[in-house]
């Protein structure tokens, strides 16, 4: 089984209690609106880092990081952009997992045999949102998600 930590909206916070759920993990996929380029440095010492940019990103220093990405593994097309609202339906008909973030609203959802998942915000809390993070787990062709919510004062 492959573990895939998924990270998004963290807004230039990159707190110790993401760092602690995210660590076991194989890979990790940042959903944009990263804030500080440092953050997927910090992540990368973890485990390999795939990251796209968020509205927010906007700084020179993220022109390298594409609006949207794609991971495979172990027989899963995963796809990766910020904002749910600009999928375009070829890569949704190619994917099986969708990761977002954008809304801050962490969510699981299997819709039209894929699997939306948006691990909501882990950087600074916004509204009454929960501040999330999530794990993809990923084995023979098939994937199952889990939202971790971070213990934050």
């Amino acid at each position: 089984m492959i573990t895939i930590g998924l990270i998004s909206d963290t807004h230039g916070l990159l707190r110790p209690q993401a760092l602690a759920a995210l660590h076991s993990c194989d890979a990790i996929l940042h959903g944009g609106d990263i804030g500080d380029v440092a953050i997927l440095a910090q992540l990368a010492e973890l485990a390999p880092v795939t990251a796209v940019r968020g509205n927010n990103d906007r700084a020179a220093a993220f022109d390298a990081v594409p609006e949207t990405a794609w991971y495979d593994v172990d027989g899963v097309a995963i796809h990766l952009l910020h904002d749910l609202k600009l999928l375009h339906p070829d890569e949704a008909a190619r994917a099986q997992v969708i990761v977002t973030g954008h809304s801050h609203r962490p969510r699981i959802e299997p819709r039209d045999g894929r699997l939306f998942v948006n691990p909501g915000s882990a950087g600074p809390r916004r509204f009454s949102l929960p501040v999330t993070v999530a794990k993809l787990r990923v084995a023979r062709g098939t994937a199952t998600a889990e939202l971790i919510e971070l213990r934050v004062d």
